[in-house]
Formats: C-alpha cells, structure tokens, sequence
C-alpha cells in the first residue's frame, strides 16, 4: 500500500524550484492558480501548506477549514491576504518574500518615472498616428529633484539605491524601519519636510489599518508643490477620490499607478471601473495592471525565497 502523501496547495504562479524540491521531498502538489474561495475552502481540508498571492484570502474560515495546515507562503510581500495573528495563534508558520520581487518593483517605478517625465508613452503614441510633435513632449529631467519615499522596506530601499545615481534629493519616511539609512537618502521623523520639499512621491508601505487612504484630502492639502504621485504599494494606500480631484485641479501634475483599490477590472464594481478610465486616459497618468513584482526573474526569486524559509522551519 502506497505512503499517503502531505498535500501543499498551490494556488500562485510559481517557479519549479519550489514545486520540484516539494515533489522531490515527498509532497503532493496541487497546483491551482485560478482556484476560487470556495474551491479552497473544500480543498485545504488534506494540507500542510499553501501558497499563495492576491488570489485567495487566507482568513480564519479558511485556516479553521484546514485543520493539518503548518505554513502559508506569500509569493511577494503583502500579508493583508493572511490572517496572521488567528494563523499564529493555531501554530501556522507564515512566509512572505519581499526580498525576491523588490529589484523587480524598483526597476518598474523607474521605468514608469522616465516615461512620464520624458513623456514617452504619449510621443510614441503620436508618432504611431503620424504626428511629429516636438515641443509639447519636451521632457524633465530628475536631477536636481526631490522625491519622498514612504515606507524603506525591501522595495524602498531597492528603488533609492536606482535613483542614487540621478543627482537627487531622496528623502524617506518609514513608520518603523529606520535602522542602517544609506548615505544617499535623508531620513526624515515626519512628514513637514516632504509636504514643502518633494516634487515626487513614491508609496511602498503594506496595507494595513494605518495606511488605508495613507494618501488622502488632509496629505493632498499639506503638498506645497504640483507633484507626481507614485503608487505600487498597495491600491487602497491611495484614496481614489483624491487622486483624481488632484489630478483635475492640477496639483498632481502626473501619476505612476501599478494598483488600484479594486482589482483586477472584471472585479470592480461600475464606480471604480469609471474612476479608472477617468484616469487613465489622462495623458499625465501611467497605469500598469498590478505587473510590477511580476517580472520572470522575481517569480523565480520568490519561490526561492519561500522554498529557503519553509526548508529553514521544518
């Protein structure tokens, strides 16, 4: 009679590097990346573990629906989709891998940034229906500006060692990490400095009780500059109905978004489909659909980093 099989539930894009050592160990993976709730919720009953991203919400009927459960991995950094406290409380061991999609976000938010600021997106737009237009799509440049950085975790700290090379003012704020601060940024205890200096803001903070609609009418209102807001944290980080007033009244003068507060757009209800259009048909926005940690190599880096921790904790 054949030894019955620990099942793990895979529920998120993953590299073999991880499927292959679970297999190789002994395992039996179930690899679902488009599974549902409810299917997980009749699935979970057989495993030790799960892995995950944005699909499934690991809440507590979920974890009480999977009495053998050990650990729940997190291909990427949010843990709003686990219930971590329930979780710990039942002894379930939970992994994120900030560290293997941080390059992947730095590299996005600076391509997005040049491309709005050298106006390439909407030139190249023109370009391909026959227009040659040169002085509305002159460009600016980020030397010489200031950008704050709100929240130096894993992809804060990635992005401003990319712009340490611009010849900016790179200011950071974060809440709890403020140990080992480069050279190149400046650290600030509070927001006063950003609301009268920055020319950029970049948000790269979790989502979490304290930074829902971190951005909001009272830190729009305190911004003394026109200003670019940047956005590929988490969607509900910024309050909707800000962003696009500001974007009206041209206090933002452009915006990178890689999130959005409802996603993806099938999911969204008409409300925020059309706040979205709204936006992103604006020729001073850049939207990118939840793709920036996305990339080839951090799918590989994350499974790594997951596949070490859970390897480390058995």
């Amino acid at each position: 009679m054949s030894e019955v099989k620990e099942k793990v539930l895979i529920a998120a894009p993953v590299h073999r590097i991880l499927t292959d050592w679970l297999d190789a160990n002994g395992f039996e993976c179930l690899v679902r990346e488009k599974i549902t709730q409810a299917e997980a919720m009749v699935l979970v009953k057989d495993c030790i573990g799960i892995i995950t991203s944005t699909r499934l919400q690991i809440d507590i009927k979920l974890i009480d629906a999977a009495p053998k459960l050990r650990w729940v991995g997190r291909m990427g950094s949010g843990m709003e989709v686990i219930d971590v406290r329930y979780a710990g409380a039942k002894g379930i061991q939970c992994y994120s891998s900030p560290e293997g999609n941080s390059n992947a976000v730095a590299e996005h938010v600076l391509g997005m940034l040049l491309a709005l600021t050298k106006k390439i997106v909407v030139s190249n737009n023109e370009v391909k229906q026959g227009l040659w237009i040169r002085d509305a799509n002159r460009g600016i440049e980020l030397e010489g500006k200031t950008i704050a950085i709100i929240g130096f975790g894993n992809t804060g700290r990635a992005f401003a060692r990319k712009l340490s090379v611009f010849g900016m003012t790179i200011l950071i704020y974060d809440k709890y990490n403020c140990e080992q601060i480069p050279h190149y940024v400046e650290s600030c205890n509070d927001f006063e400095r950003i609301y009268k200096e920055a020319d950029i803001l970049s948000f790269h903070v979790p989502l979490q009780d304290d930074t829902v609609h971190y951005y909001n009418n009272v830190f729009a209102g305190r911004m003394e500059k026109p200003y670019i807001l940047i956005n590929t944290s988490r969607g509900a980080v910024v309050d909707t109905d800000t962003l696009l007033n500001e974007l009206r009244n041209g206090r933002i003068s452009g915006a990178c978004l890689d999130v959005w507060e409802q996603e993806p757009i099938e999911k969204m209800d008409n409300v925020f489909r059309e706040k979205l259009l709204d936006i992103a048909q604006m020729p001073q926005v850049i939207v990118t659909p939840h793709i920036a940690g996305y990339s080839h190599e951090a799918v590989y880096k994350m499974s790594k980093v997951l596949l070490d921790k859970i390897v480390m904790n058995r």
